[in-house]
């Protein structure tokens, strides 16, 4: 087989890895289908399992699966799971038999490391990259040399996880082409761009994490129309739901020690897969007390206890058909990937979920790692003529003042893509801006997810109003988040690449989606509120400083009705529930102080163009024009 790969004057090729939470597979095309190479094990799939021995080897794969029981501490399975997530994030708390480093600081905080004995603890990108080296190095050995990799990630990674995945790829050497969603890959191994148009659905259950995909394909473009999914939900929490009902047949308590945990959870491996094609099942475990026991499990146990998670992938599907408009029976097909596809309650799930057979004719554990392939192939040569066009999970925007949330790049948007909103300053005299990036669909930032913040500095200081604050969001490719920021009239300007420190819990999503729509009313209301109260607290500024500077302009009645416009619009501020009160408040006080500002416009521009040319003078009345916050309203203003 390597004799009929290897071929010496071929160039290196492109590869495509799927980086598995049970299983890692690296695939290439040859005669423009694609295949999977042989890994270490001599097998195409790869266990995605590492052992650090107490000698300083480092297994990979079915070598160091074999010691998940035996030295549990020292071996790392699943460990995409962890992927971008903080160390006291729910999924590191789930039944496991790893061991975790106790963070010294808020820096180890950000991350979960895991500790195998040795000096430093792992963390989860570094012990992933050791999955990508195997792969590399078994790729190297059968096409003579790597040539770039494009590797998948679930649709529903967020920034956090993209970037670890790809700082995995650079640790093991590889030069990463691109990051592809899973769903779109195995779409696209199915060679749908070949054979028919239409409306698909990719329902993705692997061993971590669970993606499903709405896209259409027309002439060879995929679109996505829709995404959703659960990045903390697999066939590991089908193997934690019978591993529990073991560990209670052994009679074992709440103290459960890593290595009867490793071994519950292996053994409800086992049984999960011999339901597979029989309807009971049994394997032998130790008991409470020395004893051995026949631990027994039915096909319809098992079905009742998977039930629960296949209902929370039924309320993902349900959700990413309404966000794509359409309705079951529109799809023209239903693809299933994953391993987990194989357990046949989740076949006749998906069937009832959708009203039509799902598609499986491609091994669900090689699909993915094949649409890598194809990618990476299109991505090296230049007759590709198949566009991927995939879509933002959730809304990206920036916190207004006040709280409020400007949606720069709304969910569902095609990417790569990026878009600019323009911000002004709130304060006389501002010499900076503090920006705070969020992500998610609620109206106010304290409801969203935050994901960096970062400030511009050195500004002139400047009347309210004047200074002019650009912002940049864009999203690459490969769903990664740049921010860049100008202030236009100095140039002055900062860019950040968007990397959060910590990923979504499991409901994060779900949650975030169903608030917005639940909250969608009260959240406006609130930001109506949020924003006539800024509106309002501007207004009480530039009218007080006006006061200081022009209030011989005023006669003793029209004094009186302003400075009782003013106590009623900060009582409004202070006490209303609703921004109708407020607003009343402030279109009172503008009534009351129209005239005066029309007075204070004629004597700033009457004392400055004395003595000056028109030139001057044109210069003058631009600048008088923001004399008064009030007499302009703003589009938005950054803290």
């Amino acid at each position: 087989m390597l004799l009929d790969i290897f071929d010496p004057k071929a160039a290196p090729r492109a590869i495509g890895i799927d980086l598995g939470t049970t299983n890692s597979i690296v695939a290439y095309v040859r005669d423009g289908s694609p295949a999977a190479l042989v890994t270490c094990d001599g097998a195409s799939l790869l266990p995605s399992v590492v052992h650090y021995a107490d000698n300083g080897a480092i297994l990979v794969g079915r070598a160091a699966k074999a010691q998940l029981t035996r030295d549990p501490a020292r071996t790392i399975a699943s460990v995409k799971r962890f992927m971008g997530r903080d160390a006291k994030d729910p999924e590191t708390l789930r039944l496991g038999a790893q061991k975790f480093a106790t963070p010294k600081n808020d820096d180890e905080a950000r991350s979960v490391r895991f500790d195998v004995g040795r000096s430093m603890p792992l963390t989860p990108v570094e012990v992933s990259a050791e999955i990508l080296k195997s792969l590399k190095q078994s790729a190297v050995d059968q096409l003579r040399g790597v040539g770039g990799a494009v590797i998948t990630v679930p649709a529903y990674f967020d920034d956090a996880q993209r970037q670890a995945t790809k700082d995995a790829g650079r640790l093991a050497g590889l030069e990463v082409l691109r990051l592809l969603n899973e769903p779109t890959a195995a779409a696209l191994a199915y060679g749908l761009e070949q054979k028919q148009n239409g409306l698909f659905a990719v329902y993705d259950l692997g061993g971590g994490t669970f993606d499903v995909t709405i896209l259409r394909l027309e002439d060879g473009v995929f679109q996505v129309k829709s995404s959703g999914g659960d990045s903390a939900l697999g066939g590991d929490d089908m193997d934690r739901a019978i591993a529990e009902v073991l560990l209670e047949q052994m009679g074992v308590g709440d103290q459960r020690p890593p290595e009867v945990v490793a071994l519950a959870l292996s053994a409800a491996r086992e049984l999960k897969h011999a339901l597979t094609t029989a309807t009971e099942a049994s394997i032998e475990l130790p008991a409470k007390g020395g004893a051995t026991i026949q631990a027994k499990l039915t096909r319809d146990q098992l079905d009742a206890l998977i039930l629960p998670l296949l209902e929370r992938t039924g309320k993902a599907c349900r959700r990413a058909l309404r966000d794509a408009g359409i309705e079951a029976k529109a799809l023209d097909g239903v693809i299933l990937v994953g391993g987990s596809t194989r357990v046949l309650r989740v076949q006749s799930y998906v069937a009832e979920l959708f009203g039509q057979a799902p598609r499986c004719e491609l091994d669900p554990e090689l699909v993915v790692a094949y649409g890598a392939a194809l990618q990476a192939d299109l991505l090296t040569r230049d007759d590709g003529d198949v566009l991927l066009l995939d879509v933002l999970p959730l809304s990206l925007g920036i916190e207004t003042m006040g709280g409020g949330v400007d949606k720069i790049l709304p969910r569902n948007t095609t990417i790569p893509t990026g878009a600019r909103a323009t911000f002004t300053t709130y304060a006389d005299n501002q010499t900076g801006f503090e920006l705070h990036i969020v992500q998610g669909e609620r109206e106010l930032a304290a409801d969203c997810r935050s994901l960096a913040r970062f400030s511009l500095r050195g500004i002139p200081p400047m009347p309210a109003g004047m200074a002019r604050l650009e912002v940049e969001l864009s999203v690459d490719e490969n769903s990664l988040l740049k921010v860049s920021a100008r202030e236009t009239t100095t140039g002055i300007a900062q860019e950040i690449a968007v990397q959060p420190s910590y990923g979504l819990t499991d409901d994060d999503v779900e949650r975030m989606l169903i608030e917005a729509l639940d909250f969608g009313e009260e959240d406006l209301e609130r930001r109506r509120l949020v924003e006539t109260r800024v509106e309002g607290e501007r207004l009480l500024l530039a009218t007080n400083k006006g006061l200081a500077a022009d209030a011989d302009l005023l006669s003793d009645a029209e004094r009186a009705s302003v400075d009782s416009a003013l106590v009623a619009l900060k009582g409004a501020i202070e006490s209303a529930t609703s921004a109708s009160p407020v607003q009343a408040a402030i279109d009172a006080l503008d009534h009351v102080t129209h005239d005066w500002a029309g007075r204070r416009m004629n004597r700033a521009v009457a004392q400055a163009i004395a003595g000056k040319s028109v030139n001057d003078i044109a210069q003058t009345v631009e600048h008088a024009a923001g004399v008064d916050a009030h007499v302009a309203r703003h589009r938005g203003e950054a803290p």
